[in-house]
């Protein structure tokens, strides 16, 4: 008996998505999605046009900086999942030969707002989700060829768990954030 990708990949996803972060989500404020629990938090801030933009350096200190709940959203909305959805599945804007990395992809504006953030987020989710239940059995072992770039031999399961793993870590800092936020009063 084979396994089924299709199922295993989405089905991980959508119990972590369903029962898990999306409903930790209800009732996040402006307030908490941008509060900086320490000094230095690296979170989203507006840049000279006043778009906002993430903290970011070239080479990723250590230890990592803590992060802020905007932070971590906009990066799982927009990098984990955002970016691979439209580079694999679409759309691609003109942008048909870029990688799973490349910043012409990202999803604009960053979100100002909780409610903004979770609406990307949740975007993000359903691109993603619907592009997975779209893939044929043979596309999960598949390599990701140039839009992989490094990984361009890894298969595209791979890529899926990871990106699950990353959804699921990210998520569970986010839950922390959370309850950080409503255990500093």
């Amino acid at each position: 008996m084979g396994v089924n990708w299709r199922e295993a990949v989405l089905g991980q996803l959508e119990f972590y998505w369903d029962f898990h972060l999306r409903p930790r989500l209800a009732g996040l404020t402006d307030d908490e999605y941008l509060w900086e629990p320490v000094e230095g938090c690296w979170s989203l801030r507006p840049d000279g046009s006043g778009a906002l933009v993430m903290d970011e350096a070239e080479r990723e200190p250590v230890p990592p900086p803590v992060t802020t709940i905007a932070w971590r959203m906009a990066h799982v909305g927009r990098d984990v999942l955002g970016v691979r959805a439209r580079a694999f599945f679409g759309p691609h804007e003109g942008f048909e030969d870029a990688g799973m990395f490349d910043r012409r992809l990202w999803p604009e504006p960053l979100p100002a707002t909780a409610d903004g953030a979770i609406a990307m987020l949740e975007g993000a989710v359903d691109h993603w989700r619907g592009a997975v239940a779209a893939m044929s059995d043979e596309a999960f072992a598949a390599p990701l060829g140039p839009k992989g770039e490094p990984y361009d031999r890894d298969p595209m399961g791979a890529l899926l768990l990871h990106l699950n793993r990353e959804t699921m870590a990210h998520g569970a800092e986010i839950c922390l954030l959370r309850d950080l936020y409503r255990a500093r009063f």
